[in-house]
């Protein structure tokens, strides 16, 4: 079959929420998941085989030392020539203001502090890296992908990339191009 005829292969990684035309893959097992897998190891995708990857609030779950840069660089691999990379994570620079503004409750910095460290809910909960745009468009430039921009919204999905908390969106939305 001709590229013209393929369907679009678009992978939302860590979704929630079906979605026509999307494939969810999760770490958990559950109804809405298509794929069980993480966002680490993408070896079931040939290179070049996804038009677009989805991915809202899972990279903040691997460590920038030795598991961020590699699944990143995993997605460059699966996408086309021209696919669209979705990105959404925590913004540090957001949240850390919002933490040491004035007269802050108690219960508002702890509610800060678990998007800073993750909610620790089960074993899959906590975040082990912080992201800020200017940091995350080098590594993505670095790892070859082009157009990198932050955007305020993706209007895709109800979930964390759409998060308002004081006023102001807590999760910082990028998009970029395999080059």
């Amino acid at each position: 079959m001709s590229d013209a005829g393929k369907k679009a292969m678009r992978l939302h990684i860590g979704g929630h929420e079906k979605r026509d035309g999307w494939t969810i893959m999760d770490t958990l097992p559950g109804p809405h998941v298509d794929i069980l897998g993480n966002c680490r190891d993408l070896s079931q995708f040939s290179d070049g085989s996804i038009d677009e990857v989805y991915a809202s609030h899972v990279y903040e779950h691997l460590s920038y030392m030795d598991e961020l840069v590699p699944a990143l660089e995993e997605v460059y691999r699966v996408l086309k020539r021209g696919g669209l990379f979705r990105m959404g994570v925590p913004d540090l620079e957001v949240i850390c203001r919002l933490f040491l503004r004035p007269g802050q409750s108690v219960s508002t910095r702890s509610q800060l502090m678990r998007m800073m460290y993750g909610g620790q809910i089960d074993e899959f909960d906590y975040h082990k890296a912080g992201f800020w745009f200017d940091a995350v468009r080098d590594l993505l430039v670095d790892i070859g992908f082009s157009g990198v921009q932050r955007v305020p919204s993706f209007g895709l999905f109800k979930d964390t990339t759409e998060q308002m908390f004081d006023g102001q969106r807590i999760s910082l939305n990028i998009t970029a191009y395999k080059a």
